[in-house]
């Protein structure tokens, strides 16, 4: 008897696919008969949307219509080409995304489209390819009888160039090298002596960067254990989190590097996550150095062509380590052992704009999913990963000295009031940082300032009739920037020249309030002539390459001071960096928001990390107006435990993360009115979806910033006692409300918010 037939599943002849919009739906349409069976999950579809196209992505595959919803068949659309042979997007990816979205109570097809590089959706954006020019394997036998039909003296140039280049040389280098043109080279070709192949090129992100030479140096005690607990998990194909927690110059980077290594010779991939884009650099080369081209780097600092072959290496295999800011995370590496987060307290890991979500805690999960280990790694933690360390949902590494027995640099603070007193006005620079200055430069050692405000000066004020000069799409005064002779909007970049007179009242007294970082270079470079001085903001580091010339430059003895924003705060290692200067440390605590003491204390330890860090001593003088506040204290002794000890208590009394869940409704619009109907709208959904009372609902009421690039923005606050009560009432109110008529493309949602402005 014969066995029975296999059964043969039917090609699919429908797809669900996601959007990039704003809607919580996927989409079905009906595959041509012509591209069935060409579709799998995460491939890229053009599909009509509306009375315009836009490109989709697969997420599921049915023979058949589901038959748990009701479908008009008539009114179901065809997709219209397939983008993608091979799916940029992986399983695994997919299902990261849709855990992200679903956390973070956003979009699935905006977060699957921000998973992908800029621009990959642009069709311009293509392989960079190149022609070259090889011998065929007849070539060696070449006619050399007159009765023959012999080379040209050009072709038999090209031929012998070829030969002593090994073969094959590129079509422009032959050209260039022979001093001919393409038509002798088309010539051979057509005589089967010469052959033309096209092969892609990938643009490397550090070109011909010098790599720095590899220290092959014995770990500390801490360093070793910390790195065989990782290793050890690494090697257990399971998943588990770690705290990293070691003071600045312990090493951490060492610790990540070796565990990295020990991932890959597992037969596993890695990923390194950095904060700001001015440490890829500096990581991208040290990890260039040890591990070649099994690097590949992510960042919105490369063009759009670099991101594309990076990711594209990634995607292929050829890379099985990738480093990167926040949308790294998405990287597509098969087969992940280890994840790293490196300053895992810091903001810029979110973000801000829609699809709202924390690489941080996306990284988190993407180790799980991955059944693979996560070190989150600082050396002033996040109130709630050290809460998670202390509750046991992570395990604590603990790094509490520097290497080489250095030790940390003295800090101290300088009361500004004091110094007001004294002066009779307002100074930048108070007479015991000049004098510190003045002495590490005599002795050929660097200062690092820091001032974590750009521009000249905070604001314009009219003398005469109190009026400042604002956005005319904000609610926010205009920062003046010398430079450019410009007052410019530091959150729509809204910028005009700056009034020689007042607009309101046409006097000519106006008066340039508060210093940024452009003031304070003029200041310095008035005090300290002699000394080579770069300032270092989003201002002077626009342009790629800018910013990691500078620190190099830095790094080498060619300046002598660097002034700038908390980019020059973290991660930097300057071995003779012996003074940290901190100017108006207290703009941070005056913000309204229940991380303001966190983030100051973490700025500040931070920047003091930059001093003493090689076998010179460092010191830090750190100016305010506020010495008495806890955050300043703990921070001049760069005491984490007592810090969090104090600020834990005033989140447990007051109800705050860690202790509550809390989310930020965002409601923008340019008229009014109309944000405070689909504000109201929303709250009512929100007290009918909580009628257990498990969160605590604010608002609305005017943002701290009420108005932002020509929109009104009301807010709502939820604070819930438990995760599963906030997403339960945000769910079902959500939904009400936009049955009732709310505009939900006006609605934002951000889930454990960094800040609440």
């Amino acid at each position: 008897m014969s066995p029975p037939a296999a059964k043969i599943s039917p090609l699919p002849n429908y797809v669900e696919a996601v959007l990039p919009v704003p809607l919580r739906r996927s989409f079905t349409y009906r595959i041509p008969e012509t591209m069935r069976g060409a579709i799998r999950l995460g491939a890229r579809l053009k599909v009509p949307f509306g009375k315009r196209s836009l490109t989709g992505y697969a997420v599921e595959l049915h023979a058949d219509l589901p038959t748990d919803i009701e479908f008009d068949e008539s009114k179901i659309k065809e997709i219209i080409e397939v983008s993608d042979d091979e799916p940029l997007i992986t399983p695994e990816i997919l299902k990261l995304t849709q855990w992200t979205a679903d956390y973070y109570a956003s979009f699935w097809g905006e977060m699957l489209k921000a998973s992908l590089p800029a621009g990959i959706n642009n069709e311009k954006v293509k392989p960079k390819r190149r022609k070259a020019v090889r011998l065929c394997r007849n070539a060696g036998a070449l006619p050399r009888t007159p009765a023959e039909k012999t080379l040209t003296e050009q072709q038999q140039k090209i031929v012998d160039l070829l030969t002593a280049n090994g073969g094959e040389m590129l079509f422009t280098d032959v050209i260039e090298q022979a001093a001919t043109n393409a038509s002798p080279i088309n010539t051979l070709v057509k005589r089967g002596l010469l052959e033309i192949y096209v092969e892609d090129v990938m643009r490397d992100p550090l070109g011909k960067a010098d790599f720095p030479a590899l220290d092959d140096f014995t770990l500390t005690d801490d360093q070793q254990t910390a790195l065989d607990q990782v290793t050890t998990a690494v090697a257990g194909d399971a998943f588990k989190a770690f705290l990293l927690h070691g003071v600045t110059g312990s090493g951490k980077t060492e610790v990540y590097i070796r565990a990295m290594r020990f991932a890959l010779d597992a037969g596993r991939s890695a990923m390194m996550l950095v904060p700001e884009i001015a440490l890829t650099p500096v990581f991208s080369r040290r990890l260039r150095a040890v591990f070649g081209s099994d690097v590949a780097i992510l960042h919105s600092n490369l063009s759009t062509g670099e991101r594309y072959d990076e990711w594209r290496r990634i995607r292929r295999g050829d890379a099985r380590i990738a480093i990167g800011t926040r949308s790294a995370v998405f990287a597509p590496l098969e087969n992940i052992g280890l994840v790293i987060v490196d300053e895992e307290h810091d903001p810029s890991y979110r973000q801000h704009e829609s699809p709202f979500y924390n690489a941080r805690d996306v990284a988190v999960m993407r180790a799980s999913l991955a059944a693979a280990i996560v070190v989150l790694g600082s050396a002033t933690p996040a109130m709630e990963s050290f809460y998670n360390a202390q509750s046991g949902k992570y395990t604590y590494l603990n790094l509490p000295e520097r290497i080489g027995g250095r030790g940390l640099a003295e800090a101290n603070l300088i009361d500004m009031r004091k110094v007001f007193k004294i002066a009779g006005k307002d100074l930048a620079l108070s007479p015991e940082l000049i004098d510190a200055i003045r002495e590490t430069f005599a002795k050929g050692e660097q200062v690092i300032i820091l001032l974590n405000r750009r521009g000249f000066s905070q604001f314009v004020l009219c003398r005469t009739c109190g009026e400042t000069m604002k956005c005319k799409n904000c609610d926010i005064t205009l920062t003046f920037h010398r430079g450019t002779d410009n007052l410019v909007c530091h959150y729509c970049n809204y910028r005009e020249k700056s009034p020689r007179a007042c607009p309101h009242c046409e006097s000519m007294y106006l008066y340039f309030v508060g210093e940024g970082t452009e003031k304070l270079e003029h200041i310095l470079a008035r005090f300290f002539p002699q000394m080579r001085i770069a300032r270092v903001d989003r201002d002077t580091m626009a342009h790629k390459g800018e910013m990691e010339n500078v620190l190099l430059k830095f790094a080498s003895g060619g300046l002598d001071m660097l002034v700038g924003t908390q980019m020059i705060a973290k991660g930097h290692d300057f071995p003779n960096v012996t003074l940290v200067g901190v100017i108006s440390v207290d703009i941070s605590l005056g913000l309204p928001d229940l991380r303001s003491a966190e983030r100051t204390f973490q700025l500040i330890t931070q920047v003091a990390g930059r001093s003493g860090r090689g076998k010179k001593a460092g010191r830090v003088l750190i100016q305010t107006y506020y010495p008495e506040h806890y955050a300043l204290r703990f921070a001049k002794e760069q005491d984490y435990d007592g810090f969090y000890k104090e600020e834990i208590k005033f989140r447990q009394r007051l109800g705050y993360p860690p202790f509550s869940v809390l989310a930020s409704i965002m409601i923008k619009h340019r008229v009014h009115a109309r944000a405070m109907q689909n504000a109201s709208i929303l709250r009512r959904s929100l007290d009918a979806a909580n009628i257990a009372k498990h969160c605590r609902i604010l608002g609305p009421a005017p943002a701290s910033l009420a108005r932002l690039k020509n929109e009104y923005r009301i807010q709502i606050i939820l604070k819930g006692a438990t995760r599963r009560a906030l997403r339960e009432t945000l769910q079902i109110a959500l939904a009400d409300a936009e049955s009732q008529g709310c505009d939900m493309r006006v609605i934002y949602v951000e889930i454990d918010p960094v800040n609440l402005m």
